[in-house]
């Protein structure tokens, strides 16, 4: 189920600790089935939020209603895009079923995240009630909004995948648990802070706009023309400020796995990833002349994933080497970033 609903995740869940995999895989499960709820735009908002209420409120009984989950799963179910979301709506029954066997401790870390991060879905459905329409598209409001929304989705990930790690390795007793936590959060909103980088153009088209209104408003920039082709170097201060943001975020994600002991080699090896991928995407999105084309999707390429894979099994030896590359990487960031302020001034 995993594979069919997340590529990019499942790469760094094939290499989880076993300890923790089933209880890490079924709780992106439960949240990508609140994304896929929040996400059924042909349902008016107020139906999604009654839906995505319905949903979490499972979590908050003593035992799960499952003739709730099934009418769900029958209302949402003709209405979705992949075969692999309908599929894990009609699942829902069985992954509760296993949910109830974890540990009482491990179903508390994952009820926390599930409560926590369908916060930043009740975000979405209060801000961009009308998806799929780029002429009624609205911007955030505020940079602080933008930082509550990457903690809701994102930064409450990286404390939960840490609290979680540490209840069920041994190796982890003698870290500071809190101090990860705190950098797990900054982890998760920096691998957000990336994703919104990178989608400004296709969440455009969905209605929506991550970028604070408050500052599109200071450069004299209208949400709604945000596509237009003399744009992107009208807002480029902004997005500059961004990207230096999330190379903040990132260094505490360096910070994070350089903390962990180096014997866990499958859970360096899981935050190693996704942290090298950003960094180079965050080049891509700086190097992007496209960047607010609907045409346009920037990724690295597959030859940069498998090449940064098989990079990072020689970082698992040396620390110091890890550091190196990632210094090299964000300089090539900071170092593009110089260059486009040069061109534009």
């Amino acid at each position: 189920m995993l594979k069919r609903v997340s590529r990019s995740f499942y790469l760094s869940l094939i290499v989880l600790p076993k300890e923790v995999r089933e209880q890490i895989g079924l709780a992106y499960l439960f949240c990508r089935a609140a994304d896929t709820i929040a996400d059924t735009h042909i349902l008016p908002p107020t139906e999604r939020q009654q839906a995505l209420n319905v949903f979490r409120h499972q979590f908050q009984l003593p035992n799960f209603k499952v003739e709730e989950l099934e009418r769900l799963s029958q209302q949402l179910l003709p209405h979705q895009a992949t075969v692999g979301e309908g599929a894990l709506l009609q699942s829902l029954p069985a992954c509760f079923d296993l949910y109830t066997t974890f540990s009482d401790a491990d179903q508390k870390l994952i009820q926390t995240l599930v409560l926590t991060l369908t916060k930043g879905m009740d975000m979405d459905l209060a801000h961009f009630p009308i998806r799929g329409a780029p002429q009624a598209v609205r911007a955030l409001p505020t940079p602080d909004d933008l930082d509550r929304y990457t903690y809701y989705v994102a930064g409450v990930v990286g404390a939960f995948w840490t609290r979680m790690h540490a209840a069920h390795l041994p190796a982890l007793q003698g870290c500071d648990i809190e101090e990860l936590c705190q950098q797990g959060i900054r982890f998760g909103q920096g691998l957000q802070m990336t994703n919104i980088l990178k989608d400004i153009a296709h969440d455009f088209q969905l209605g929506h706009c991550y970028l604070p209104a408050t500052e599109l408003t200071a450069l004299r920039v209208d949400v709604r023309a945000l596509q237009g082709p003399e744009t992107l170097s009208r807002i480029r201060p902004l997005l500059d400020d961004l990207v230096l943001l999330t190379l903040e975020h990132l260094d505490q994600a360096r910070d994070y796995i350089c903390a962990l002991p180096k014997g866990v080699i499958r859970l360096r090896l899981s935050c190693m990833w996704p942290l090298l991928f950003a960094v180079q995407t965050l080049a891509a999105i700086c190097q992007s002349p496209d960047l607010l084309s609907p045409n346009v999707r920037v990724k690295i390429s597959r030859g940069d994933v498998y090449q940064t894979m098989l990079r990072s099994l020689r970082y698992l030896c040396s620390q110091r080497a890890f550091v190196a590359y990632y210094t090299h990487l964000r300089q090539g960031v900071v170092q593009c970033l110089s260059s486009k302020r040069c061109h534009h001034l």
